[in-house]
Order: structure tokens, then C-alpha cells, then sequence
């Protein structure tokens, strides 16, 4: 199964090259980049960067703290983290390619001494017990099926008292999900859950649930304003379709429906380890 997941993200040729070469077209100096430049491929999640610093200001953070980010992809967020707060990120993907081009990307912005990510599954971390001062997962465990392994491998490498939260697309009351979206091209990889399901599950991993959030009323309107401006002024230089494919756009109009009709659903939970 985790093969499927990597090969759906996964793509095709070198994805750091090809983000250069689009940036190069764009006519951005390599030497000079900023995080604003990658912004709208570098945090594949729902309202992007302004979702990412409502996790960190969260997570109680410090410059001083260290952050595990599990399914960090291009290593938007955790860059995010870097920047608003001066703290540590490890980030672990199952996928190889995002992995090497979160690291050049880090690079090409000057935070390599701040970001470090891995290869790796999110149900099997390499990492001792209590090593993190908080941990964030964005849009991740709707690709993954043993969810009580997710959450109970999170608080056993979270330290006593520090926060887990999680971020994720959620199934809603509306009916069964549209199919392309995003993380998946059908149901064989997709295992999104419920918010009482959710709860649950982390209440069994062990977490004193701080807060529930949902933010899909603003997750609709981030994606009807992704669809409108595609369809009216064409894709910009870089989007998620480098990695996704000719099919991104249909994942993107589904998402729009998904939200409408309530099918799915975005929620935060932000969590506490005992």
C-alpha cells in the first residue's frame, strides 16, 4: 500500500529541477529567492501558509524548540515554522523525491542549517522516545490506514506535556468523496475518517484533546478562489500539477464540490501528551 501512495506523488524526472527550470522561466534569480516565490507549490494543504501559522501558534513554540513534521512534502510548512519562529524541523515523507526537493528548496532560501527532512514512514519513526518538542501532521493520514499507529508513534517521540497537532481532510455527512482529489485518484488509498472517529483515535493513542476546529467553510473558499482564477487567468508558474499531473485540475474542481456538499470536511485538532 505504501508503494501506491509514493507513486501517486511521486511523478516523474528530477521535481527540484523541474521547479527550478519553471522559476528560471519566470524569471526568478536563483540567488535571491523567498518563500513567497514557492508559495504556491511548497505547502500542499488546504489555505496554505496562513493554515500553516495557525498550527504553529499552536504549538507553543520557541527558538529553542525541535519540531517533527510527519508527511512534510516539499517542506512548505515546516520553512514556514523556521521563519515565524527560529526553531528546529525534522520532516519525514514517505516520498523519496519530495524529501530531495524540500532539501534544495530549503537551500535555495538559505535554511538548510534549520530543516532537515528524511525518507521514511510515519508509522515506524526512527526516532527515540520523547525527542520532540512538538509534533504537526498537514493533510497526511488520509493516506494512511493504521491510524492508531500514526498517533500512538507521534506521542511516543512527543515529550511529556508537548503538543500534537493535526490537520487533515475529513469525511463529512454528504455523501461518499468525489474521486480525483489531491491524495488520491480513487477510494484504494484514501482512508479519511470521520471528526468523532478522529477524536476518538487520538483519545486511544493517549492525547488530552485541547481543541476541534473546522475550517471548512474557509477551505471552500480557498478552493473556489484556486478554481476561479484557473479558469479565468490559467494556472500560475508553479503549482501542485508539477507533481500531480494533467488530473490536477479535475482534483481541484472536486475538492470545490467535495467542500460544497459537505462530503468532506477540514478540521484541526490540536493535542496535549500527558
Amino acid at each position: 500500500m505504501t508503494d501506491h501512495v509514493e507513486a501517486h506523488y511521486e511523478g516523474s524526472g528530477n521535481l527540484a529541477e523541474m521547479i527550478a527550470l519553471k522559476l528560471h522561466a519566470a524569471g526568478k534569480d536563483m540567488d535571491s529567492l523567498t518563500s513567497a516565490d514557492l508559495a504556491t507549490i511548497d505547502e500542499f494543504h488546504t489555505r496554505g501558509r496562513a493554515a500553516t501559522l495557525e498550527l504553529g501558534a499552536c504549538m507553543e513554540l520557541s527558538p529553542h524548540a525541535r519540531i517533527l513534521d510527519l508527511g512534510s512534502g516539499l517542506g512548505g510548512p515546516a520553512r514556514t515554522i523556521v521563519e515565524t519562529w527560529g526553531c528546529h524541523v525534522t520532516g519525514i515523507d514517505l516520498t523519496a523525491a519530495f524529501c530531495e526537493a524540500a532539501d534544495a528548496m530549503s537551500g535555495w532560501l538559505g535554511l538548510s542549517d534549520h530543516v532537515h527532512f528524511m525518507q521514511g514512514d510515519a508509522t515506524d519513526l526512527p526516532f527515540t522516545d520523547h525527542e520532540f518538542d512538538a509534533v504537526m501532521t498537514i493533510h497526511v493520514a488520509m493516506n494512511i490506514a493504521a491510524r492508531d499507529v500514526l498517533y500512538a508513534e507521534a506521542r511516543r517521540v512527543l515529550k511529556p506535556g508537548g503538543i500534537f497537532v493535526a490537520y487533515d481532510v475529513m469525511q463529512g455527512d454528504g455523501g461518499d468523496i468525489l474521486y480525483p482529489v489531491p491524495w488520491a485518484r480513487d477510494s484504494s488509498i484514501s482512508h479519511v475518517i470521520t471528526p468523532d472517529a478522529m477524536h476518538h483515535a487520538l483519545g486511544n493513542a493517549g492525547f488530552h484533546i485541547l481543541s476541534q476546529t473546522d475550517s471548512t467553510v474557509e477551505s471552500q473558499a480557498w478552493f473556489d478562489g484556486m478554481a476561479e482564477h484557473m479558469a479565468t487567468s490559467g494556472p500560475p508558474v508553479l503549482t501542485f500539477q508539477t507533481f500531480l499531473g494533467d488530473d490536477f485540475r479535475d482534483m481541484t474542481l472536486n475538492m470545490v464540490r467535495n467542500l460544497a456538499e459537505r462530503r468532506a470536511r477540514t478540521v484541526t485538532f490540536v493535542c496535549r501528551a500527558p
